[in-house]
């Protein structure tokens, strides 16, 4: 693995470049989530539709292997690029995983985490994680951490440090394949992330994975405790930032990898991203309450206006779903409870999104990060509070944009 970084923009928001493998994406980049190693609703065969190479970079749990096929039979078969046959990606190995993996800090105790998986709640210990690690063969991998929400006392804080730095001892010392992200941690408090991260960067370890987010804390003292002066020369990864406005907030302190389930959550609730991609000085249309559905930052595919719309999901964008199929048939799809809805809309969700990163990076280039994020938050906060005040969306908000609106 290779990273530098190309360029800044207001001090900490950063573009690199990420070499891993047969790859090379620039950084900030979002890591494809899956289930099992594969992504939720999209089959193999149209993953080369997504733009190439920052859709190549796919994060698993391997916790969602600990009730099927065998680490034995995985190493045999020759680790999970071979047995999925996704031969030109490469993966990312998290335990944490925000859909089923879940940390249970409760359950958790000197030998290993514990975590909410498909298979029930389990302690896991580092030489039994290791042992799927080394089987997966994955490129990247993340070393155990007790991650605590942000309402713990300091006292099991400070347990979770600890623990998290042994068990990152024991990980190293097991490792044979992959590069290896050390875990920081901490909760809320500022003065144990950096010790967190002080005992990390002493240690062998190609990159730093940035921990217990989306447990809890407010999204006003997030900024400090993803300040956790890291060396600038490795590249960092987090998870549990999953609006655009927190992947922003990530950015402007130097996150360069986003392991999100925003694109899941979006695709599941039968929505279809639709802000502007078209650059950086570009502004939000003014919102127009008539328009039934729409929120000018995406579009509810349950609304019955949606019926006879023979449009694509956005005009000019190039992804399948848009190229190939209009709003009517997603709505019918919908209608009709066919699975096909979701992969679909997850195709376009996805890129979306990877275009979203794309003008993040353009932004930092251009010197711009700072006036690109301002007018990016003004003008989305500005059309969720209309549409929620018209009434526009005709089902549920996905859950974390739900707990965004409650802070406007």
């Amino acid at each position: 693995m290779k990273f530098a970084v190309k360029a800044w923009s207001n001090g900490r928001a950063r573009v690199g470049t990420l070499q891993l493998g047969s790859i090379e994406i620039e950084t900030p980049s979002l890591l494809l989530s899956t289930q099992k190693g594969l992504p939720h609703f999209i089959s193999p065969d149209l993953l080369s539709s997504l733009p190439s190479p920052n859709s190549r970079l796919l994060q698993f749990s391997p916790l969602h292997f600990l009730d099927g096929i065998s680490p034995k039979t995985i190493s045999k078969i020759g680790g999970i690029n071979q047995m999925l046959g996704l031969h030109d990606h490469e993966f990312v190995a998290i335990a944490r995983d925000s859909l089923q993996c879940l940390p249970s800090h409760d359950g958790s105790n000197k030998f290993g985490p514990s975590f909410e998986t498909p298979c029930g709640r389990r302690l896991i210990k580092p030489v039994e994680y290791m042992e799927i690690i080394s089987s997966m063969k994955p490129s990247i991998w993340v070393t155990l951490a007790d991650e605590v929400p942000a309402w713990v006392s300091d006292k099991r804080n400070a347990s979770s440090v600890d623990r998290t730095v042994k068990w990152l001892d024991e990980c190293i010392a097991l490792r044979q394949v992959g590069e290896v992200f050390g875990a920081v941690v901490g909760g809320s408090n500022e003065q144990l992330r950096q010790h967190c991260a002080k005992e990390v960067a002493i240690r062998d370890v190609s990159g730093y994975w940035i921990g217990g987010f989306g447990l809890g804390e407010s999204m006003d003292e997030r900024p400090t405790l993803l300040n956790d002066n890291l060396p600038k020369e490795k590249p960092r990864l987090t998870s549990g930032l999953d609006l655009p406005e927190e992947v922003l907030q990530g950015v402007a302190t130097g996150i360069d990898l986003f392991d999100s389930k925003y694109i899941h959550h979006i695709t599941v609730g039968g929505f279809a991203l639709t802000f502007p991609l078209d650059g950086i000085e570009s502004k939000i249309s003014t919102f127009q309450p008539g328009d039934i559905g729409s929120e000018q930052v995406k579009i509810n595919l349950r609304a019955t206006v949606y019926r006879k719309d023979t449009t694509p999901l956005v005009d000019g964008c190039s992804c399948y779903t848009c190229k190939n199929h209009t709003k009517a048939y997603i709505n019918h799809l919908l209608n009709v409870h066919e699975m096909l809805a979701q992969t679909l809309l997850e195709l376009h969700n996805t890129q979306h999104y990877l275009g979203f990163f794309h003008l993040i990076r353009e932004s930092i280039k251009a010197g711009k990060f700072e006036r690109f994020c301002q007018r990016f938050i003004a003008d989305r906060r500005d059309l969720l509070v209309s549409a929620a005040h018209a009434g526009v969306s005709q089902s549920p908000l996905p859950k974390q944009e739900a707990d965004y609106m409650t802070l406007l």
